[in-house]
């Protein structure tokens, strides 16, 4: 057996069954908001508008703190996928044997049940107090004032017994809550460290850059290990309360960490990255369809299909160098849809793939505008929230070409006004950007032909179609039968209807329309 699976074997803590444990958003968000604070393309209402929590949830399964802080940040990192990764993960694909020794090797990873990376980037790691130093001494001086106070006959002496002993319960009161929470850290770190040793113990290709420095990982790991006699019943608490060896070995790992943090900077990131390989491998692997992007200049999905359906029906979509206006029935599946482009989009720039039987795609940071609300705490209406997202829209495309992704621009206000004021934010949006936009005001279609093609999201053959033109038969009246509404409000609304109709074609022809 090599030298190091040996080493291995004695490294802390012994392989456990694996628990998931249920990070906050904020614990998988904070590696981003740390290491690569300036390297996020993708905002909170896209994250929100495109369900991107619950898809991370998907791809994330059976996987540690570590990789889903990298799968995050990939997801909002501007850079998008890297060659080396798409390359690691296809050659995992081709490779199950492979990956199910890199698997082994990383499992402890799910051990980890806080996150580390604010220590590693962000929080300062103070020295140790110039005190510390005479830790040792409060023992020493219980014992001797202890045997002195036996010895002799001065009740005086007990006053110097009672205040060694409150200095040791000081200590230990002092610093209880941040070793604590430094324990939790500790093994996390840790788990790093065995995992990157065990990696280095691996004859497999893509272990091989482990190798170089695995013993320096567990010789890490050592340093920050607790003494071996803390496992042993009743000689921890005895260490502990008697000896300082938990504030003692606090002080003493910290001080280790200090001196590494470059090279534990490095071995995250390094772990972070191959735990989100496996987990796309892994996730690839249980989808029925997905390909790898090409880049192109529009977007060109065939068979594309969202990953969160369980049944989803599959949509060809082909944008060549213009963006699309995209009506459809009440209930067809056009946010569906757009979320659908939206993801892959998304997918193709952070991973290098899409849920798809073939995609050429641009790779431009997407933005969505798709459940605008109001907030009655803040004073906001929901044309006020509608506004409100429509300037940062117009504020991230003078930045730089990106892809829109709106659904029901300005609900919030009469239909005149609504028309007129998304014909003209739409068009100043669709000069910079790419848009893909979808509406049941049908009149903006002729307006924004210059700047949208039309489509329709049609069923065809019990299959869902998209294709050329505007929304022909609407079904929002027909849907008061189908929802049990009483005969005599869907015949008054299909008269209503019939007039306003007439009276848009020939208003100076019609009568007014009276109360029945």
């Amino acid at each position: 057996m090599r030298l190091l699976e040996k080493l291995s074997r004695l490294l802390l803590p012994a392989s456990q069954a694996a628990i998931d444990y249920p990070f906050a958003a904020s614990d998988v968000a904070q590696y981003r908001h740390s290491a690569h604070p300036e390297d996020s393309v993708l905002d909170e209402q896209t994250w929100n508008d495109l369900l991107l929590a619950k898809y991370s949830g998907l791809l994330t399964r059976g996987t540690s703190i570590f990789g889903q802080q990298e799968l995050h940040r990939r997801l909002h990192s501007g850079n998008g996928a890297t060659m080396d990764s798409m390359a690691r993960v296809r050659a995992l694909l081709d490779d199950p044997a492979q990956e199910s020794l890199l698997l082994q090797a990383c499992t402890g990873l799910r051990q980890a049940d806080c996150e580390v990376s604010a220590t590693l980037w962000q929080n300062a790691m103070r020295d140790a107090p110039r005190w510390s130093r005479l830790l040792p001494g409060l023992p020493l001086g219980l014992l001797a004032t202890v045997v002195l106070a036996l010895a002799s006959a001065w009740p005086a002496v007990w006053l110097l017994v009672l205040g060694f002993w409150l200095a040791l319960l000081a200590v230990q009161m002092r610093y209880h809550e941040p070793m604590q929470s430094w324990t939790r850290q500790r093994a996390a770190l840790q788990q790093l460290l065995r995992s990157h040793t065990l990696l280095g113990g691996l004859d497999q290709p893509l272990a091989r850059d482990w190798q170089t420095d695995a013993a320096e990982a567990a010789r890490l790991n050592r340093l920050l290990a607790p003494s071996p006699l803390a496992s042993l019943p009743g000689v921890a608490e005895y260490q502990d309360w008697l000896w300082l060896a938990n504030v003692r070995h606090y002080f003493a790992s910290r001080a280790v960490v200090k001196a590494h943090l470059p090279w534990l900077r490095d071995c995250f990131a390094r772990m972070a990255a191959l735990e989100a390989d496996l987990a796309l491998v892994c996730h690839l692997r249980r989808q029925p369809r997905y390909c790898w992007a090409e880049q192109g200049d529009g977007v060109a999905l065939v068979q594309v299909a969202h990953p969160l359906l369980e049944q989803p029906q599959t949509l060809d979509v082909q944008l060549a160098h213009k963006g699309a206006f995209i009506s459809g029935q009440n209930g067809i599946g056009k946010s569906t849809l757009l979320r659908t482009v939206g993801l892959n989009l998304l997918t193709a720039r952070a991973f290098g793939f899409c849920y798809a039987a073939q995609a050429s795609v641009v790779r431009l940071p997407v933005y969505a505008s798709m459940q605008s609300e109001d907030a009655l705490d803040q004073g906001e209406s929901l044309y006020l929230a509608e506004l409100r997202r429509a300037r940062e829209l117009l504020a991230r495309a003078e930045q730089g070409r990106a892809v829109f992704i709106i659904d029901e621009i300005f609900r919030g206000t009469n239909h005149l006004e609504s028309i007129s004021a998304a014909a003209a934010v739409l068009q100043r949006l669709a000069a910079q950007a790419l848009v893909i936009v979808s509406s049941h005001n049908l009149v903006l279609a002729p307006l924004l032909q210059r700047e949208l093609e039309p489509w329709c999201v049609r069923r065809h053959q019990q299959q869902l179609r998209l294709m050329p033109g505007v929304l022909a038969e609407t079904n929002g009246i027909a849907l008061l039968d189908a929802q049990g509404f009483d005969g005599a409000i869907a015949r008054r609304a299909r008269q209503v209807y019939d007039w306003l109709s007439a009276y848009m074609a020939h208003p100076g022809e019609q009568e007014l329309l009276l109360l029945l």
